[in-house]
């Protein structure tokens, strides 16, 4: 009983910051305050009562429909919330209760922000990526698996290559490729995992990315002027890089050691 609740308690408590996500997701490109007021319909401007707000339950129980208007209430909230559960236990199973959860988990979720925003609205704000790098790089001292110069390298390196690609694309072919926000995305990413994963999340991220996005522009019928967020690609990136980044790169410089 012990065990299931030891790993059961991260899962809940990623679910509650879930929902303050949804709510940052919602809130943020429109320039509203995420602090005040409470969760409300979007559709009929109400107040959700607190017990049809609980993370996960809640969208069940009301079958996925406003109580007072009865419109229906986007899946993604459920998912929002089960993904930053999932979050909070995974970075629990690997780091335990200790500071690099804690800053990892906040990481994961500033990601998880920036994907859904950018997938919405095709931007990346800079709320969320500028002050990341500045967190990133102070708190690379505190944190053991990375330095201060494994995370300004990161930052360098992050942001000076997309900004490379970005502007070598428009010379080439005299249109815009890729948005800044992309840029100050990957600086953050590299503040937080240095210049290794840099690496790594850019090769995923493309990779990734051009498997979806090609068959995205088939499927609908698109040519390759179709524009296709590349940010939610570089959070997956990153977000494999947190966990299997090293593993991928020795894997990559030194092959099967047997």
């Amino acid at each position: 009983m012990l065990f299931i609740f030891e790993y059961l308690t991260p899962f809940i408590l990623g679910t509650i910051i879930g929902s303050f996500l949804n709510v940052c997701i919602f809130r943020i490109p429109k320039g509203e305050s995420i602090v005040s007021p409470s969760s409300y319909c979007p559709y009929c401007d109400q107040p959700i009562r607190f017990y049809d707000n609980i993370p996960i339950f809640g969208f069940l129980f009301l079958g996925g429909k406003c109580r007072r208007c009865g419109h229906p209430i986007s899946a993604r909230y459920f998912f929002v919330e089960f993904i930053a559960g999932i979050f909070s236990l995974t970075l629990y199973l690997k780091f335990d209760l200790s500071l690099n959860y804690f800053v990892y988990l906040a990481f994961c979720y500033a990601l998880l922000v920036i994907t859904f925003i950018d997938l919405d609205h095709q931007i990346i704000p800079d709320v969320i990526s500028l002050p990341g790098i500045v967190v990133g790089l102070a708190l690379s001292p505190f944190l053991p698996h990375i330095t201060f110069l494994e995370s300004f390298a990161g930052v360098l390196a992050g942001g000076g290559s997309l900004l490379l690609i970005a502007l070598l694309y428009s010379l080439l072919t005299k249109r815009e490729g890729m948005g800044a926000g992309d840029i100050k995305l990957l600086a953050m990413i590299g503040a937080f995992l240095g210049l290794k994963a840099v690496i790594v999340t850019v090769f995923l991220g493309s990779l990734i990315g051009s498997i979806i996005g090609i068959t995205v522009m088939l499927k609908e019928k698109k040519d390759s002027r179709y524009a296709i967020p590349f940010g939610p690609f570089l959070a997956i990136g990153a977000f494999i890089s947190l966990f299997w980044g090293n593993a991928i790169m020795e894997y990559y410089l030194y092959g099967v050691r047997f």
